[in-house]
């Protein structure tokens, strides 16, 4: 098979990233062909989502637009990550809970890798050789980007547990959970999500004719199909049905414990115990409205890849597949929003940072152990 046929095949339906015939090893040295597998079957996962041929093949105006619109969104997500992270340090809330510091700087690295990925590939750069193929798989393969994702996935899970530990355990979490725990957990989500990525993104990616083709090489048609059933059940199936356990029992929990402190208490909780009680009410409310972002936006992504692998005939638009991926980038780009209107120590520090809202420390500081507002300046007249 001559090279100019193999890409005809290749990239005849790189739409839909279903390209099942078999590259046979034949000579491309006339044709000045590069590919680092020819063993191997193209082929597209659902955990990679941007499995998309890059370089000189993104060449369609829906793609431009496409990559351009990401780029906005990165800068976006990358700045309100960073406004939320430096929030949380000044608050001193990055001490008190670990564990949304870290989703908010795993986000914060794949907003950043998202604005520097999809900016190389608006250049369309040609590759060639041995750098073309490293740049291939480490950068353009948006490999980079899924440490931060998945890592941020799986961080989230963490969270959830967390969350359920102590509030439907809180006797067992508060003699069993130590911050060793905590900081090993941080560090898996990071770990887990480099070696995931790495493991498979070297073995699936390759170059041909200038083109970067991530995480679509695969060496058989079984191979393909069973890894996209486990990540489709890992990384999305069982995320939902962890949440919606884990958060339905805590709101059960939360909704029990207010009954009995309403029955057993007297005339009225201490202010200490009041306000601790909003903090950890606006948490919760916090990760809810998060993992239901995260069902909602990556939903369609996910059941697109899955089809697709399931049905290797289905015929899908272009359109359709960036419009699904960009929902999924909304994700990791506007979270720090939420975290920025609903986590009540993070808005307050935020809302310190715009002019016309600023306000005096002492008109917002509450008080140590006393458990009062110092007044503010409408309370004085």
């Amino acid at each position: 098979m001559h090279a100019e046929k193999m890409k005809k095949k290749l990239y005849a339906r790189r739409t839909h990233k279903c390209v099942w015939q078999t590259v046979y090893h034949t000579s491309m040295t006339e044709q000045g062909s590069t590919f680092e597998d020819p063993t191997a079957t193209p082929m597209t996962t659902p955990a990679e989502l941007t499995s998309v041929p890059t370089g000189s093949d993104m060449t369609s105006l829906a793609g431009f637009y496409f990559q351009c619109a990401v780029v906005f969104i990165g800068l976006v997500g990358t700045a309100s990550n960073a406004l939320v992270l430096y929030a949380m340090v000044a608050s001193k809330q990055h001490k008190k809970h670990m564990l949304v510091f870290n989703q908010n700087a795993l986000d914060f690295y794949s907003c950043f890798f998202l604005v520097i990925t999809y900016s190389v590939k608006l250049c369309n750069i040609y590759l060639s050789g041995s750098l073309g193929y490293w740049l291939c798989a480490i950068l353009l393969s948006e490999n980079l980007i899924w440490f931060g994702i998945i890592g941020s996935i799986i961080n989230l899970a963490v969270i959830t547990v967390e969350r359920y530990l102590k509030v439907v355990h809180s006797v067992w979490s508060k003699k069993n959970l130590r911050k060793w725990m905590i900081y090993s957990a941080m560090a898996f989500s990071w770990l887990s999500g480099i070696t995931y990525n790495l493991a498979m993104n070297f073995s699936t990616t390759g170059v041909i004719d200038g083109v970067c083709y991530g995480s679509v090489i695969w060496e058989s048609r079984v191979a393909e199909l069973v890894h996209g059933i486990w990540n489709f059940v890992s990384f999305y199936l069982f995320m939902v049905l962890l949440f919606f356990f884990c958060y339905w029992r805590i709101l059960m929990a939360v909704r029990r414990q207010a009954k009995v402190m309403a029955t057993h208490s007297g005339p009225g909780p201490s202010t200490a115990q009041a306000q601790s009680t909003k903090i950890q009410s606006s948490i919760i409310k916090t990760m809810i409205l998060v993992c239901a972002f995260f069902a909602i936006t990556w939903m369609p992504s996910n059941i697109y890849y899955f089809i697709l692998n399931i049905n290797s005939n289905l015929t899908m638009l272009e359109d359709a597949y960036y419009v699904f991926l960009f929902i999924s980038f909304l994700y990791i780009c506007t979270n720090p929003f939420i975290y920025a209107i609903k986590f009540e120590p993070v808005k307050r520090v935020l809302l310190r940072l715009i002019p016309c809202k600023k306000t005096s420390e002492e008109d917002i500081e509450i008080a140590g152990n006393t458990g009062t507002t110092r007044p503010t300046r409408a309370d004085k007249y």
